[in-house]
Order: structure tokens, then sequence, then C-alpha cells
């Protein structure tokens, strides 16, 4: 099967694998070549692939959707990482979710600011109108 991880910025993973072990808000589900055509949204979890060669890889998704149509399946998720081990993809986890919500953090605070300059730019209009 061909699988495809797409992120908002990019493909993350283009590869060929024997089986895709993934979990849904329904509980856990597994995919393998002749598996019939399905569609599910992903929880936020790890997803288990066994490569073509036999290797195992695990990746960890902040939710999102999977499709598989025939051979192809595609997963679409804000943030996918991946690691060797159980352990350091843990600990990868911790820090880029840290880095994501200190980003989102100053996002809002950002809006925040413009949207007080909005109100502010509106009143004035309002008081030049009046006079």
């Amino acid at each position: 099967m061909k699988l495809k991880i797409l992120l908002p910025d990019k493909i993350f993973l283009d590869s060929e694998i024997d089986k895709l072990i993934a979990e849904s808000p329904n509980g856990s589900f597994c995919l393998l070549p002749r598996h019939i055509d399905f569609l599910s949204a992903l929880s936020p979890s790890l997803l288990v692939l066994t490569l073509i060669d036999g290797q195992e890889k695990i990746l960890a998704v902040d939710g999102g959707i999977l499709v598989k149509k025939g051979n192809q399946i595609w997963i679409s998720s804000q943030h996918c990482l991946e690691g060797n081990d159980l352990k350091n993809l843990q600990q990868t986890i911790k820090e880029e979710f840290q880095k994501i919500d200190e980003q989102e953090k100053i996002n809002r605070e950002a809006l925040a600011k413009l949207e007080v300059n909005l109100v502010r730019h509106y009143v004035q209009m309002k008081k030049d109108e009046n006079h």
C-alpha cells in the first residue's frame, strides 16, 4: 500500500507499507492491502507502520482524517512526529507540543491586540461622524 501523511505545510511521509495500525474515536484498527475502502477520523494517538521490508515505524499524530481507497492511504493531520522508540517519541511529543502551545499563545495575544485596535478605530470613526 502507498501511504501519504499530509500536514498543512508539507508531505510528512510518502512510503510503501504492508500494514497500518491506527486509532479512531471508536477504537484501534488495522489496515492491510486487501482491506475495503475506508474513511475514519483519527484520535491523537500513535500510528504503527510495517514497511515492506518488515521494519516498524512509530509515528504520533495530533488527530486527523484517514482515507483508504484501493491501494492508497492518505492521512491528513495538523502535526505528526516520528521517533526511534516510544521513550524518545514521548519526549519529542512533549517538547514539540510545548512549542506549539507557546506559539498559539503568541498568536492569541497578537489577535487580541488587533481586535482592540479595530474597536478603537471604529469608536473614533463614530465620534468623528457625530461632530
